[in-house]
């Protein structure tokens, strides 16, 4: 008999070594390596199987490529644009988020839509069948034809969902999830990888969407092997402030639509309520204007988003002054201090520096560099900017004002919530005027300072 295989998966990267070590080889990180024993004979059928299967399924690329797959919709606006329209046929979705965000509720409310025109099967590992229907009767779903079942085994579910004929399978959770054909305990490295793979193989089979909800761990990834999100076609993150009712969940992987796409919720007693207008929550009016706020268009995905941007700025009686950023990279704040320092004149080695970005949402993109220092000069000097006065534009070494992604739609959208003066690129001064705002246009770091004081 052959001696079982062992290989070890680190679980930050997912990369494969024959032997263990207290780091891994491929990322460098400590103590992150875990045992996988294959299932026996895992690796000749495996073999054979995608031999025959790539025999089977040969196919003209252009005839593939011009006929059109239909979306199912999920009943939610603000998924379906997350996904990119709606679940692909043979997908999988990989969901994540911190216990209590509503990961169940959002998926009992996506499958009770989807079952109105597919079978659709929600298997959970973590409730009883009970519990569901009770959270199904708050939520005012109870009497959508959806099939409920609570199993662990992932054999028993996809058995279910070819005897029931699914075309939409929810998995709650994948860490609950075991085979058979491994030993080991659920959550395991070795379960997770194999767990997925079967239900990865049978989404690519027989056409069934497959959603799974996958547990995080305390620095906010998803537990578990980082081969479990290469395997999947999409990989959504759900994010919010504590204590706020506003949801967010956002697109990291997604091969079906765009990346980094958001979908905004609000959570209430009947479940997860879709907010058309996001703009309405990261953007609050004042009475009066105030120092040390300013309003910035991100593009988050395919969509623009008026988002506040506050800062505060106080004498430090420190040694070192402090830099802290919400919503924003600490690092890239420290940065652009050194350039208003540098290019424009203004120190603030001596101050207490902090940065807030408005709603709970995390800006990634460069266009919110202008609009911090904006803030910051406007909080030391004491003056309020114009509450109708929006900008945007990336900040570089050199003091220079760089452009960034449509400028034109940003500002389009900053005048259509009655915004009437902005401060942006010149590369990104449009070519026909915007109706009812007037564009300042700069280069560099001291003309935007003139401009906005």
């Amino acid at each position: 008999m052959a001696k079982p295989r062992t290989v070890f998966i680190c679980s930050s990267c997912g990369d494969e070594t024959p032997r263990w070590q207290g780091q891994c080889p491929a990322c460098g990180e400590w103590n992150t390596l875990s045992a996988y024993h294959p299932p026996a004979g895992a690796r000749g059928r495996s073999r054979a199987s995608s031999g025959s299967q790539a025999v089977a399924t040969s196919t003209d690329l252009a005839r593939i490529a011009a006929e059109e797959t239909p979306r199912l919709s999920t009943g939610l606006a603000e998924f379906d644009r997350v996904l990119g329209g709606g679940l692909v046929p043979g997908s999988v979705t990989l969901i994540g988020g911190e216990p209590g965000i509503g990961k169940s509720t959002l998926l009992l409310q996506s499958g009770a839509a989807l079952s109105a025109s597919v079978p659709v099967l929600y298997a959970t590992g973590e409730e009883s069948v009970r519990q569901v229907g009770l959270r199904a009767q708050r939520l005012g779903v109870a009497s959508a034809p959806m099939t409920l079942m609570a199993e662990t085994a992932v054999e028993a579910i996809l058995a279910e969902s070819a005897a029931a004929h699914a075309r939409a399978l929810i998995v709650d959770s994948i860490q609950t999830m075991a085979s058979a054909s491994v030993e080991s305990a659920a959550g395991s490295v070795s379960q997770l990888r194999e767990c997925a793979a079967r239900l990865v193989a049978q989404a690519k089979q027989s056409g069934m969407a497959v959603l799974l909800i996958g547990h995080v761990t305390k620095e906010g990834v998803i537990a578990g092997p980082r081969v479990l999100e290469h395997m999947v076609d999409s990989v959504l993150y759900f994010e919010s402030d504590s204590g706020s009712r506003y949801r967010v969940i956002r697109a990291v992987k997604n091969r079906f639509g765009a990346a980094n796409e958001i979908g905004v919720f609000a959570m209430d007693e009947q479940g997860l309520r879709e907010v058309k207008n996001p703009s309405a929550i990261f953007l609050s009016r004042h009475d009066a204007p105030v120092p040390g706020s300013i309003v910035t268009v991100a593009r988050e995905g395919t969509r623009q988003m008026l988002i506040e941007v506050q800062a505060l700025v106080d004498a430090s009686h420190a040694t070192n002054p402090r830099r802290v950023a919400v919503g924003l990279e600490g690092n890239r704040v420290a940065m652009l201090l050194a350039v208003l320092h540098r290019h424009a004149g203004v120190a603030l080695h001596a101050h207490d520096v902090f940065v807030n970005v408005v709603g709970g949402v995390r800006l990634g993109e460069t266009a919110a560099d202008l609009p911090v220092l904006a803030a910051a000069l406007s909080s030391l000097e004491g003056h309020s900017l114009p509450q109708d006065l929006v900008c945007f534009g990336e900040v570089g070494l050199a003091g220079e004002i760089r452009p960034v992604p449509y400028g034109e739609e940003r500002l389009r959208e900053a005048a259509k919530h009655g915004f009437r003066r902005a401060v942006v690129p010149r590369a990104n001064a449009p070519r026909r005027p915007v109706q009812g705002m007037h564009v300042t246009a700069v280069g560099r770091l001291a003309e935007a300072v003139a401009a906005l004081r």
